[in-house]
């Protein structure tokens, strides 16, 4: 049942995809933090999943239009994090009503709430999307073909699996150590090229392409409702089977 309401959702977004959009950010390390502040964000990219039309959010093109030298940056993190958030949460407010797809987006850690939390911090005022908006990419791939259907880190074995494109891409530790060395252009340069590959990986799972090392039994399961369900997706093929299969234990006891 969760894979077929799955299944569902990625065919609804196959059917509007103007009217979804792929979201994905770049930050600090949420790791070995001792002043328990949370990370600051340093890039979003937001991509029209029809068009490929992608809006960018960064410090430091904050830091640019504002005739910031770069080197500079860290001495205004907050004026410019915080002018980039708002930025952000005006183009989502404005486009609430479409279907945001992201990966692991899901929590204080990393995710929407991390955003919003951020934006509190520097005494912003965030637009919180509502649950329905949103399509966590990362657990319908695991709803579809079960847990295993890729190594771990998932993202990077299911783009090397699927032979896609992956310059500029920085793992989360190489996005953390290019922060630390305030790097933001590589930084905003593996945010959009996520966002593209999140795009890709979406389109791949939705028409059925997308490479895993997912078997039967993993998908479906080995229960008999599964049996019934299948059979009622593919009755035609079922019916057909069955009849297939009846033959075949009719000859064997020599029936027919």
């Amino acid at each position: 049942q969760r894979r077929r309401k799955t299944a569902n959702e990625l065919d609804g977004i196959s059917d509007k995809p103007s009217d979804v959009l792929v979201v994905h950010y770049s930050c600090e390390s949420f790791y070995d933090r001792e002043d328990g502040r949370t990370p600051r964000v340093t890039s979003i990219a937001v991509r029209n999943y029809e068009s490929g039309q992608t809006e960018s959010y960064s410090i430091h093109k904050i830091a640019e239009q504002k005739g910031i030298e770069f080197t500079s940056i860290p001495e205004k993190y907050d004026e410019l994090e915080k002018e980039m958030l708002s930025e952000f949460f005006s183009f989502m407010r404005q486009n609430q009503g479409l279907c945001w797809v992201h990966w692991n987006m899901r929590d204080i850690n990393y995710g929407f709430a991390a955003l919003e939390h951020r934006c509190r911090v520097l005494q912003g005022e965030p637009f919180v999307l509502p649950e329905g908006k949103k399509f966590d990419l990362a657990r319908a791939l695991v709803a579809l073909y079960g847990v295993s259907y890729t190594g771990h880190p998932r993202l990077a074995t299911l783009i090397e699996k699927n032979h896609i494109a992956h310059r500029d891409f920085l793992t989360g530790k190489e996005e953390s150590d290019a922060f630390e060395s305030q790097d933001y252009i590589k930084l905003h340069q593996s945010t959009l090229r996520k966002v593209h590959i999140l795009a890709n990986i979406l389109g791949r799972a939705a028409d059925g392409t997308l490479k895993t090392n997912a078997k039967w039994h993993e998908r479906y399961g080995w229960h008999p409702n599964v049996l019934i369900e299948l059979f009622r997706e593919h009755w035609i093929s079922g019916a057909i089977s069955v009849v297939v299969v009846i033959g075949g234990l009719l000859r064997l006891f020599g029936v027919l």
